[in-house]
């Protein structure tokens, strides 16, 4: 399915109960605890949110799942998720329906049915994420909650140069929170640059995977080169130690956007279209 744009056409065909719905969503994570729903009530999560708006819509549970966990505070610009419709809905029902008891901080992009071999997770075969900082003396005022502050004059040039110690499969350990629940530390880089716009530095990264914090301790051992703390060789060094402890702190979430997902060609999924803030540097 190609990318229909601003003229989107939503089906109004019912889809059999036992459908699988694949879907993208959008959100602000400032609100929230992550995108993992959580025992305790009090602390709202994307998931929680969004399985609430669409068991509405079918009057029976729904169980959400998606490409990639991001944590509290992390945005997501094209989150996929997939879910086995539990009644007989349309897609326009399961967009507008869903968009309708959700809060203005998530929405529903699209929803098409899939093949039952689908998943929003075990299918993908790419993530991509972008971290923006602004680098400024004084701390924004407008959009001070999706942007990660850097006060000190940052050398993107030096960032993108380290940052090429990172492409390939790797052991990750270096960049790895220490609750990674993963039982690999390998993951496979495939793409990694810094690039300045004017106040902003955005890191753009994308991979086959990533582990707990991975994107977050990168773009903070970066920032610290960027800063001149380091050198840049200093991130081809941590990759060889594989030590935690020894990189630099783990970045803010506030500038994370998960922004793509990639999957074979056959799931025909709608292409994600350019963001107002995160795609359009």
């Amino acid at each position: 399915m190609a990318d229909s744009g601003f003229k989107q056409v939503l089906d109004s065909s019912l889809l059999a109960s036992g459908t699988r719905i694949a879907c993208r969503i959008e959100y602000d994570g400032s609100a929230y605890h992550g995108w993992q729903a959580q025992g305790e009530p009090r602390s709202p999560t994307v998931q929680s949110t969004l399985e609430g708006a669409l068991q509405r819509v079918a009057v029976a549970p729904v169980r959400v799942h998606c490409a990639g966990r991001t944590d509290a505070g992390v945005h997501g610009h094209a989150q996929i998720v997939h879910f086995d419709a539990p009644c007989a809905r349309s897609v326009k029902a399961w967009v507008l329906g869903g968009n309708s008891h959700l809060p203005t901080d998530i929405r529903i992009h699209w929803a098409q049915p899939v093949p039952d071999d689908f998943h929003a997770r075990f299918s993908a075969v790419s993530r991509r994420y972008r971290y923006v900082i602004v680098n400024s003396s004084i701390r924004p005022a407008v959009l001070g909650r999706y942007l990660t502050w850097q006060r000190r004059p940052l050398n993107a040039d030096r960032m993108h140069t380290a940052a090429q110690a990172l492409l390939g499969e790797q052991d990750f350990s270096a960049f790895r929170a220490a609750a990674c629940q993963s039982r690999t530390p390998f993951r496979c880089v495939t793409h990694c640059s810094v690039q300045r716009h004017a106040e902003l530095v955005v890191i753009d990264i994308e991979a086959n995977a990533f582990l707990h914090h991975m994107v977050r301790n990168i773009a903070g051992s970066l920032m610290a080169i960027g800063v001149g703390d380091r050198e840049p060789e200093w991130i081809a060094a941590l990759l060889l130690q594989k030590d935690r402890t020894l990189a630099a702190e783990t970045a803010p979430a506030d500038g994370l956007y998960l922004v793509d997902v990639g999957y074979p060609e056959r799931y025909a999924l709608p292409k994600t279209p350019r963001g107002p803030l995160v795609l359009a540097v």
